[in-house]
């Protein structure tokens, strides 16, 4: 994160999708960055059952302090996560340990409130109506008034959906549902599955690409490839086999993960590339 724009003082929440150490292994390192960085607000973690403990008793054997709280929540358990102006869901994958995707929705897509609905259920104008506009729910004449029941949104919400490690794309149907971008690894091609090199609990370049038009998704994004795939052609297997591969079976916007890579979900969907130094 060092070599991004980003902020671990304004980092809200971390999603794990797996215990594999390659998913997992710098969350410790993160948290000690974020405490000598003199981070003291709270940070929430969406995670598989074992990671807290783990997550704790790393911090503690390490005698790492930390000045901020750690709010776990087991994934398994969850039924939605909200902060800002998200909805975050979680879908159970395939593969060798417990896996999982995240759903990331818009939940208040250019919210204005509902004068006549307000009216109607004689909420007085003034502060109330200012909270509920920002999506704070209320309590009026003792019941809570729910925001979300208040306003109304000039558009649909803009959904990205990131699967974690996972064998079998179909799984993620529902939530890709109304989604205009899925993220997903695409560890081999279809050519070494074939030749039976390929490890059990990941995806090859055809299937996922293939669900990803199936579902009608705009835009794919291909990650986690194998170290088998170079960018040097002479050298063997090359990345471009992957986007070759995935190209044979998706119309859609394709990208394949870099390091550092950024990219904006503009509001009509398009998923677009964000040069460095923008």
């Amino acid at each position: 994160m060092l070599r991004t724009p980003l902020s671990l003082h304004e980092l809200r929440a971390i999603f794990v999708t797996h215990v594999h150490g390659d998913h997992c292994y710098g969350l410790p390192g993160l948290l000690a960055s974020a405490g000598m960085q003199g981070r003291k607000a709270p940070l929430e973690i969406v995670a598989p059952d074992g990671i807290e403990e783990w997550v704790r008793t790393t911090l503690r054997l390490t005698r790492t302090w930390l000045a901020f709280e750690l709010n776990f929540h087991a994934v398994e358990s969850l039924d939605e996560w909200r902060g800002g102006n998200l909805r975050v869901e979680a879908v159970a994958l395939s593969h060798r340990v417990p896996s999982y995707g995240y759903s990331f929705t818009e939940a208040r897509p250019d919210p204005r409130l509902d004068i006549d609905r307000l009216d109607r259920h004689g909420i007085p104008r003034g502060p109330l109506w200012g909270q509920l506009a920002r999506g704070i729910d209320v309590q009026h004449e003792g019941r809570t008034l729910r925001s979300d029941d208040y306003l109304i949104f000039g558009r649909p919400p803009r959904r990205v959906v990131v699967g974690g490690d996972n064998d079998r794309p179909e799984l993620l149907a529902e939530a890709c549902r109304s989604a205009q971008v899925l993220v997903h690894e695409a560890t081999y091609t279809q050519a070494v599955a074939n030749d039976a090199r390929a490890d059990f609990g990941h995806s090859t370049a055809t299937a996922v690409a293939t669900f990803a038009q199936a579902a009608g998704l705009a835009n794919l994004v291909l990650t986690h490839f194998s170290a088998r795939y170079q960018a040097d052609p002479k050298r063997g297997p090359c990345i471009e086999d992957i986007r070759a591969e995935a190209a044979a079976a998706y119309r859609g916007r394709l990208f394949l993960a870099e390091d550092f890579a950024r990219f904006r979900l503009v509001r009509d969907g398009e998923l677009q590339r964000i040069e460095c130094g923008r």
